[in-house]
């Protein structure tokens, strides 16, 4: 199959949450083994795993100590290639997370920058400049002998210094070790931060501002690092099976994030506009437009995604589960690919009541606001949630969203997912829009209609044909439809 990566639905797997194959509470590679019929029976395409190298755990995985190999935690490097291999007898891709803005601060190299040696791998100065790390405070830290290294995130995650070629060269060697081990592609962490502003410029308090979400844009999406971008396609390209890149970058315009997907570039990249619209007809319907038109400038598939390890469930975001589900089906008919979460096919909300000292986040720890540990708590396997004494508590409330609970059952949501991933695949041809009531979105794709009420009132679409699924009764408030015609209305 050709340009697989165009219309697939990727199911992103948070490896420590997803899980656990040997008891100990945290998810690992072996459980993802464990749960590739789940998977493949699912539905979808792909699976895209968190980090799972060798970590601190500072920032649970994104800190990455050794790019080459798998933490104790989640297994072995032959639990990798296990997983790598039996995921393709079951007809799925594996694409794999890569951290190039910044390694962990055990990293060897970093190791030998605080002795003083190879410290231009880094970015060291004499004196800090005014940017804000992402989990608060300074994005500087002061080492013993005076200087001050960069870090965007954390302190234990210095950034690394792109202009030398030695990190070039290190970066390119790694994404060919996992191709040869057989993965099918690489989501690229921060893939817009890597090159930073010449000379460093201060920007005045309150200028790096995030625009939708916790990353520092426009100021770092900076046109340099299209280069790196393009020789890692060139990297892909040399490899059989058309193995991917995915960009998770934060443009401040759709028309900027369609920069990293030019035809030399990454194959993908994070619609977060669409991520982050509200629940609202008109802004939705804006937001689709938007992402549809600057993909197409770049010959690229637009991305679709509702909820990640970064941003709170949608169930939660919408207010409601009518809402996600209706957003669910809205979604998987749009043209492009779709991203799934882990547990969102079980309709499950973030988790707001943790307790504070379970909480790990490091985000949250420096704002208690903003931590994402809700939406990381473990996937309900069974009523009982099929873990023994699990990193983050399972609600109890969880029981009837568990997969034991809603599998087989019609009109589940794990059930409406299943139903709309197969029909997903017969969806072909350019999207169309249709008139519809006020505060409505109605579109087909060759003889399929996607109808979408948001609002909390029933509503007619008069639509004539065979029904194919819906959220709820076709026409019910926040709901949505599919139906197959004979002519479009």
């Amino acid at each position: 199959m050709t340009d697989w990566w165009r219309n697939a639905v990727i199911y992103q797997v948070y490896v420590r949450s997803f899980a656990d194959g040997n008891g100990d509470g945290v998810g690992d590679l072996i459980g993802v083994r464990d749960r590739l019929p789940y998977l493949a029976g699912l539905g979808v395409d792909a699976l895209w795993l968190t980090p799972f190298y060798p970590s601190p755990m500072a920032d649970f995985g994104y800190d990455v100590a050794d790019h080459r190999d798998v933490d104790p935690l989640f297994g072995t490097l032959a639990d990798a290639k296990a997983l790598i291999d039996e995921a393709h007898g079951h007809g799925l891709r594996i694409i794999v997370d890569i951290v190039p803005n910044h390694t962990s601060a055990a990293h060897p190299w970093f190791q030998q920058a605080l002795r003083g040696e190879r410290r231009e791998r880094y970015i060291f100065r004499d004196t800090p400049n005014d940017w804000e790390s992402i989990f608060g405070g300074s994005a500087w830290t002061q080492v013993e002998d005076g200087q001050w290294y960069l870090h965007l995130f954390d302190p234990s995650q210095p950034d690394l210094n792109w202009d030398d070629q030695e990190v070039r060269g290190e970066f390119e060697s790694i994404l060919r070790f996992w191709l040869d081990l057989g993965v099918d592609g690489f989501r690229v962490d921060v893939a817009h931060g890597m090159v930073k502003p010449r000379g460093l410029p201060d920007i005045g308090r309150g200028e790096q501002a995030t625009m939708v979400g916790r990353e520092p844009v426009p100021f770092f999406d900076n046109d340099e690092v299209h280069e790196i971008h393009r020789s890692w396609r060139r990297v892909l390209d040399s490899y059989p099976g058309e193995r991917i890149g995915v960009a998770e970058a934060w443009a401040p315009t759709p028309e900027r994030l369609a920069n990293y997907v030019r035809s030399d570039e990454l194959h993908q990249a994070f619609n977060f506009h669409y991520l982050f619209a509200p629940w609202d007809a008109a802004e939705l319907r804006e937001v689709i437009d938007a992402s549809l038109a600057t993909s197409a400038t770049a010959g690229a598939p637009t991305t679709w995604v509702l909820s990640n390890h970064d941003v709170k469930r949608h169930v939660t975001r919408y207010g409601s589960l009518a809402r996600a589900r209706a957003a669910a089906l809205l979604t998987l008919a749009l043209p492009g690919s779709a991203y799934v979460y882990n547990g969102e096919e079980l309709g499950l909300p973030e988790v707001l009541d943790l307790p504070p000292e379970l909480c790990q986040d490091p985000q949250r720890l420096r704002d208690p606001d903003s931590g994402r540990d809700g939406c990381r708590v473990p996937l309900p396997w069974t009523r009982d949630g099929g873990w023994r004494d699990p990193w983050l508590p399972i609600p109890a409330g969880w029981a009837e969203l568990s997969v034991q609970a809603q599998e087989g059952v019609p009109g589940s949501t794990l059930e409406l997912y299943r139903a709309a991933l197969r029909l997903r695949r017969d969806l072909g041809g350019d999207l169309v829009w249709h008139d519809s009531p006020e505060g409505t979105l109605m579109f087909s794709r060759g003889p399929v209609v996607c109808a979408v009420n948001l609002t909390a009132e029933p509503v007619g679409f008069g639509v004539d044909g065979t029904l194919l699924i819906a959220s709820d009764v076709p026409g019910a408030g926040d709901s949505a439809a599919w139906w197959k015609v004979k002519c479009q209305p």
